[in-house]
């Protein structure tokens, strides 16, 4: 097949994006397919031949490291010319051209359902989930909304633009320890949890700095968990244990800064009720063929607690749906070319 793998964008995770897609270009490559990697907002450029982009074998493989911080998002538009638009030159014909189309984008327009609709116009498959399922998951108001209709806990949470927020109206309705972020960001770019008083009003200017609503939310205190979900099965849970502080954008992509324990240490009914509400969360936010959702547990009530959906999680060497794949029986190459031969349906 030739696959094309959709990478960077102008995302505060293109990094961990143009990672991921690396790596699954070369997994891609270990199966016999022609792989091009495209950077959804450089593009192409004129009178590039396309078949010529796409490479075969391993001969000539992928490559990208992860920078400890987030990219200069505006130094990257400037290099262009200023170029705001989001979607570069010549992708749709790239894409048009492949026989598949991987979705190796991390946050903004690669998750929030808006590429989805675009390639939906053009008749274009794709991996994940389909662009109703990436809106819905992506805003975390909105799929925390969802998520308590159905009875599932989630931590009390509160949305206001930054310029809106009183420390004393938080401190009444949502208490402090708590945690900021911005709505629609993955990889945890703009999330602090607040402590004391003092480190409030900085928090929301660092979530404020991606230009998005904030969402404050009550602090749970217990152990982190995710359960990534292939064709509505849950992979086995891994719990997440950074070695300091939480688990940030540097302790996510740093490789030996966190440890994942994966099967997490849980009884059998803890372990089938915890996949379980992922699946049932994957689903009622219209989830499709894979993602990952993120809990925490909470020892003293033997509950779970929903925090957030990632419609297209990471695949980095230190990702977590990989990892929980691995002890699956699936190699990551088995996991991507089952991902990008699933192109366009409902199963994997």
């Amino acid at each position: 097949m030739k696959i094309v793998v959709l990478s960077g964008g102008l995302s505060p995770e293109r990094d961990v994006s143009k990672t991921s897609s690396s790596l699954i270009a070369n997994a891609l490559l270990s199966k016999g397919h022609r792989v091009a990697v495209v950077d959804l907002y450089e593009g192409v450029d004129e009178g590039v031949e396309i078949g010529s982009i796409f490479r075969e074998g391993m001969s000539d493989l992928f490559h990208y490291d992860i920078p400890e911080s987030e990219p200069d998002l505006e130094a990257l538009i400037q290099s262009f010319g200023g170029r705001r638009e989001w979607l570069g030159p010549r992708v749709i014909e790239v894409c048009k051209y492949a026989d598949s189309v991987f979705l190796g984008l991390h946050g903004s327009h690669g998750e929030n359902g808006q590429l989805q609709a675009v390639l939906d116009a053009y008749n274009i498959a794709y991996t994940g989930s389909g662009y109703l399922g990436c809106a819905l998951a992506m805003d975390k108001d909105i799929s925390k909304a969802i998520i308590a209709s159905r009875g599932i806990k989630t931590a009390k949470w509160i949305i206001k633009p930054a310029e809106e927020i009183n420390i004393d109206d938080v401190k009444k309705e949502i208490g402090i320890p708590c945690v900021v972020k911005p709505i629609g960001c993955g990889s945890s770019c703009g999330v602090s949890i607040v402590k004391t008083d003092d480190e409030f009003n900085k928090a929301i200017s660092y979530a404020a700095s991606y230009k998005q609503e904030v969402l404050i939310e009550a602090f749970i205190t217990g152990r982190e968990i995710t359960v990534g979900v292939v064709n509505n099965e849950a992979l086995p849970i891994i719990e997440i244990i950074p070695h300091e502080g939480f688990y940030d954008y540097k302790n996510k992509y740093q490789a030996g800064l966190t440890d994942h324990i994966c099967p997490a240490r849980f009884t059998e009914d803890q372990t089938k009720r915890a996949q379980g509400l992922a699946v049932e969360i994957f689903k009622a936010l219209r989830m499709k063929a894979y993602g990952r959702i993120d809990m925490i547990y909470d020892e003293k009530a033997d509950d779970f607690w929903f925090i957030e959906a990632n419609n297209l999680p990471g695949m980095t060497n230190t990702s977590l749906v990989p990892d929980a794949a691995k002890v699956a029986g699936i190699s990551y190459e088995d996991l991507c070319d089952r991902i990008a031969r699933s192109c366009g349906k409902e199963t994997i």
